[in-house]
């Protein structure tokens, strides 16, 4: 077991970069649905995404891209997160090259259902500051 899944509820949860191997470990932990938030091409030696999908759905899980940038979001893409964390039945685990980028998309998609303080109380319990979104947590 040697991924390192950080918890920010019980239902969701976000890790660094998974490799092909990791997605079982996930299902094993209960995991039923996959959110990649990590670029393909981005770095050296990352698996591609089609192969992380791939045995995502070897395994009966779900599996969502929806890539974030270093330079920014995209228009849609907080709104994409959110409606797909609505329509999940089940634990989440989210990841991209170290989980931090996971971990502000989802405290962004939290806007408006969490108060930005329990936000930022949450991420940083799992060990990431978010606290720069404040201004847009609510």
């Amino acid at each position: 077991m040697g991924m390192k899944i950080k918890p920010l509820t019980e239902i969701y949860a976000v890790s660094a970069q998974l490799r092909v191997v990791d997605v079982a470990e996930a299902a094993a932990r209960g995991y039923k649905t996959i959110i990649n938030n990590r670029p393909d091409g981005e770095g050296w030696g990352q698996p591609k995404s089609v192969d992380i999908e791939a045995e995502t759905h070897a395994h009966g899980m779900a599996y969502y891209h929806v890539p974030i940038h270093h330079r920014g979001l995209l228009p849609g893409q907080i709104e994409e997160l959110a409606r797909i964390q609505a329509e999940i039945d089940g634990p989440i685990l989210a990841y991209c090259q170290a989980g931090l980028r996971a971990a502000m998309v989802w405290s962004l998609s939290q806007a408006g259902k969490m108060e930005a303080e329990v936000i930022i109380r949450t991420a940083a319990n799992a060990g990431f500051n978010v606290s720069n979104l404040r201004s847009h947590l609510g």
